[in-house]
């Protein structure tokens, strides 16, 4: 029994050392977990802000291909318009651009289709604007879904028309 006296404490203490190591291991982690989800989320806020701009950019010229197009004089036909092929070639950069960036295949493909659309208006092809809603709808929805993943919209969000 003499000998507990002397390899109790001993043991409590050696007992307390791993105690907090263990502690201080799993604080570690802890913030380590923590340091990793916070990563996570600026990333994925520098991600979201450079494809809210490629998109800005892209609805911006999309609405001066639209104006261009749609507002040329009747009797315009098809002729060459140095400001309006520019315009396309722009779009089509931008379009790129959001093929890019995008994380999502829905919001490529539909920001192809409407930039498609847009450009055959631009050669004349469509004189109505509402032939570019359809698309107009798919792109802005594919881009709210790839910008924001998680959340779902309610039937009232949606741009598309009643």
């Amino acid at each position: 029994m003499g000998s507990w006296g002397t390899l109790g404490p001993a043991l409590l203490s050696l007992a307390g050392v791993a105690l907090g190591a263990g502690g201080s291991l799993f604080g570690q982690y802890l913030v380590s977990r923590a340091s990793a989800r916070q990563l996570e989320m600026q990333e994925s806020a520098a991600h979201r802000a450079e494809l809210k701009n490629a998109i800005l950019k892209f609805l911006s010229i999309a609405s001066q291909v639209e104006k261009a197009a749609l507002t040329r004089p009747p009797g315009g036909g098809t002729a060459a318009d140095p400001v309006l092929d520019q315009l396309v070639d722009d779009l089509w950069l931008a379009q790129a651009e959001i093929d890019l960036a995008a994380r999502s295949e829905p919001l490529r493909g539909a920001t192809y289709h409407y930039a498609a659309r847009l450009a055959d208006a631009a050669r004349g092809e469509i004189a109505d604007a509402s032939a570019l809603r359809g698309p107009q709808v798919q792109f802005m929805d594919a881009a709210y879904d790839d910008l924001w993943p998680v959340q779902r919209r309610t039937a009232g969000d949606s741009l598309a028309p009643p």
